[in-house]
Order: structure tokens, then sequence, then C-alpha cells
């Protein structure tokens, strides 16, 4: 942008705060010149070019060249596609509603056509038609998954959810979709992408099941125990699978749904029905298996499950309705994630930076670390647990002891204290630490503590071995 536009990086950024959005930052040192265009075609020629190249300043000169031919519209949504921040504000499920309206048509049956074609578009013209009965439940058509409803207290998810509900370890790992039909497997990622060519003995898994099936569930590091998350990330962005990283990050999927099977979609039937049928179709010795899962009794029950749970190097529990329907894309209250932190960390503010939607205006994602020694090395990144007004404070507090600054971001004096909490340590490579949290929220500003009293290292370390310690049962 600064190549293109002759300003320098501050000022591009300058309007961060006003939008808390690339493309609409960036639209603002672009001129508003109709003559200034691109066509679709030659568009996804740049878009492909830039695929196909390798290294950032080739990618940078290509991304240049295409940024000269357009006006401020055309940089907008070439940033908005390039990141995937395409925000229109409509979701899906409205989208649905527009149209069981438009056509007086229900929901429901909108909802279910439109799961059932993978198209929107499709179900749309369904409607139009008055034959969404028409809609068959089709492979290979990614949908949303159900996702389950936080819940920190073991007795508001017995009350909720009532005795003899079945909890579910929750997995540290990938959440996926296997669809398979006896010859042919697609692995559907959370963001519905095609991941099959990641997990190949995942793959050769389910063509020997030999039945024609859509099953949800979690991929996880695993040989004969659960295994680090760090372990299975080592296959992300890889377009090929080596033998030896088959070999050295090896997986399994842990299956929690059986959603279609052998021409019948299943969504409709009780969670307990869709399981039995799962069991009898899976082995607890295959690469793809059922999911440790258990009858609740009480409260006290759930504790110790949670605790189980943690034993075999899992998150905590997900706790379900035995009753419920299966619901893409929602959030409902049938499916309860109940976790509990490992530990809490003493941390100290060294970056923060604007949000998001409402958290455009104010700095709200706060980079914390720890002590080494008299430096300070990062451990991390949150942006959840504060009100409001105590956000509104730190920012002023922010703006007022900022060193340098870097687009949306301040380097910020390390003086205020934070309580973080999380649920697990990896090592990582990406923190000065040599570790990362894994689900860091904020418990509470530290004001009684300066940067002299944050957490060491040395006890960063101490809670990670204790960890490793606990998955392998030591």
């Amino acid at each position: 942008m600064s190549e293109v536009t002759g300003r320098d990086s501050e000022n591009v950024w300058a309007s961060w705060s006003k939008y808390g959005d690339a493309g609409d930052t960036v639209a603002e040192s672009f001129p508003n010149d109709p003559a200034l265009t691109i066509s679709l075609p030659e568009l996804g020629e740049y878009f492909d070019r830039l695929a196909a190249t390798s290294g950032a300043s080739e990618k940078k000169s290509i991304l240049a060249e295409l940024l000269r031919k357009v006006d401020a519209q055309g940089a907008r949504y070439v940033v908005k596609i390039l990141i995937g921040e395409l925000r229109i504000g409509l979701q899906e499920g409205l989208v649905e509603s527009a149209i069981a309206k438009a056509f007086g048509r229900s929901v429901g049956a909108v909802r279910q056509a439109n799961m059932f074609t993978g198209d929107i578009g499709a179900a749309a013209l369904l409607a139009r038609s008055d034959a969404l009965d028409s809609a068959k439940m089709t492979l290979f058509h990614p949908f949303a998954f159900m996702l389950a409803q936080p819940e920190e207290d073991p007795q508001e998810i017995v009350a909720s959810l009532g005795a003899e509900a079945i909890a579910d370890d929750k997995y540290d790992g990938i959440r996926a979709q296997i669809h398979a039909d006896g010859e042919q497997v697609r692995i559907y990622s959370r963001t519905l992408d095609n991941v099959t060519h990641r997990f190949p003995e995942l793959e050769s898994a389910a063509l020997e099941l030999d039945r024609s099936m859509i099953l949800d569930g979690e991929i996880v590091a695993f040989s004969d125990r659960i295994l680090p998350f760090a372990i299975i990330q080592t296959r992300l962005g890889r377009r090929k699978v080596s033998e030896a990283l088959l070999r050295d990050a090896p997986v399994a999927f842990f299956a929690f749904d059986l959603l279609y099977l052998d021409g019948q979609a299943l969504f409709e039937l009780p969670l307990q029905e869709r399981l039995a049928r799962l069991r009898s179709v899976l082995s607890s010795s295959s690469k793809i298996r059922p999911s440790d899962q258990s009858l609740v009794r009480d409260a006290n029950h759930i504790d110790e499950l949670f605790d189980a749970a943690r034993a075999r190097a899992n998150e905590g529990l997900v706790v379900k309705d035995p009753k419920s329907i299966y619901t893409p894309g929602r959030r409902g209250k049938s499916w309860l994630k109940y976790k509990k932190a490992l530990a809490t960390l003493d941390c100290v503010v060294t970056a923060a930076e604007y949000g998001h939607g409402k958290r455009r205006g104010v700095l709200s994602d706060y980079t914390f670390a720890v002590r080494r020694d008299a430096e300070l090395v990062n451990i991390g990144k949150a942006y959840s647990g504060l009100t409001d007004a105590e956000i509104d404070q730190l920012t002023a507090h922010f703006k007022a002891t900022t060193l340098s600054r870097y687009g949306p971001v301040h380097l910020v004096e390390p003086k205020v204290v934070l309580e973080i909490a999380f649920d697990r340590i990896q090592e990582s490579s990406r923190h000065k630490s040599g570790y990362a949290l894994r689900f860091p929220r904020i418990a509470r500003i530290r004001d009684d503590k300066n940067v002299d009293q944050i957490s060491t290292i040395d006890e960063v370390r101490r809670i990670y071995e204790g960890q490793l310690k606990r998955e392998k049962g030591a």
C-alpha cells in the first residue's frame, strides 16, 4: 500500500480506529476514479499469479501491480478478499429467513434444503418453485458444525440437561467432517475447507469402512494415547504429507456424531439414536473410532468425568442432551461445553491493538509477557474477560504510554499487569518465550502488582512439565 500510494505505513493505518477493517482503512488512500477498472477475469489471473508465486518480494511486486489498476472501491475489495475479511453483516441464517419470508415457506424447510444441497442459491430456487421437499441429502457438500455453549457450573449443566445427559470428551484437535461413499472420501475442516490431502491415513481408514456416511468429530494427534496439539500443527499448511511426517505426527479421528448413513439423513434423530448407530459402524481399534462418552449421574460426577478427561490429555467435556437433534451452525443449550482453567499467570502487557466491530475504536487486544531474568518475553495474546469500562480505561492508559506504533498495534510501556487464565501450555517458536498459552483469557487486572512481580519463565516451565507428566500418566 505504501509503495503504490506514496504514503508511509503510519498514514495508511491512520484510519484503522474509524473502521476496524483493513479494506475500508486502505481505501482512504486510493482515488475515487471510475476510470481505474479491472475485469473479473483479469482479477482472477492476478490472484492465480499470487497463489503460484513463492517469496514475499515477488508477491509484493504482483500485488503492487494489481493495486495500481484499481480505485478506492477496488482496493477495498482486493484487500478484503485476500485477507478473508469480506464482512457484509449478513449471516446465512438471515438469508434463509429472508428466503422463507419471500416465498411463504417455513424457515426449517429452507434450512434443511440449504444443508442438503450445500448451496443457498439452489435452496432459494427450490423455495420459489415450492419444491423444498425434493432436496435430498448429498455427500461431499460440507455444512456448518453444531456448536456447544460454554457453561462453568456443573450444577447448571445438570439443571439444564438432567441426569443421564451424555458427556463427551472435549478433544484438543481439529474439528472435522468425514464424508464417504465407499469409493471416495473427503475430509472437511471447521472452515469447510477440503483437507483430505493432509490426512491420508484417515482417508484410507474411511474407505475401509465401506459405508456411505457423514461423521462429525475431531482429528487428534494420537498414537497409543492423546498427544499434544502442537504435534498436529506440523501438518497444517502442508501441500503434501511425507512418510516422515506420517510417522512423527500420527493422528486418529474421534467421531462423536453420525449424521448420514447409507442414504438416510440422521439430523432429526435424537442424539442417543445417532450414537447407537455410530457405535454399530465403528470399532475402538481403528484410526476412526468413537469418542469417549459417559452418562452423567449428577454435578459431582461431571467433575469426576472432567478430571478423567484431563487425565486422558483432553481439554474437558461437552455435555449433551440425549434427545437433541443436530442443528448445523447453531450454538444452543442442548450442547454445553465445560472447561476449567489449568492455572493462571500474572503477565505484563507489552502491546495493545485496536479490536474489530464495536471495539474498533478501542485498544482491546493485548499481547503479554512473562519475565526471563531481566528480559520480558511474550507468551500470548488475549482479548476477552474485561468489561467495556475497563477496556476504555486501559485504552486511555495505553495511548498515553505508547512507545511506538505499527498500524493498529501500539507498543506500550510494560506497566499493566493482567492475570491470565488458560487451558494448557505448548511449546511455540512464534513467541520469544518459547511457549504459548492455549485459549488465554483475562481473569482480572492486577492493580496490586507491578512488572517486577509478574510470573517468570521458570513458573511457565514448571506448569508445562507438570502438564506433560499428567498427560503421560506419570
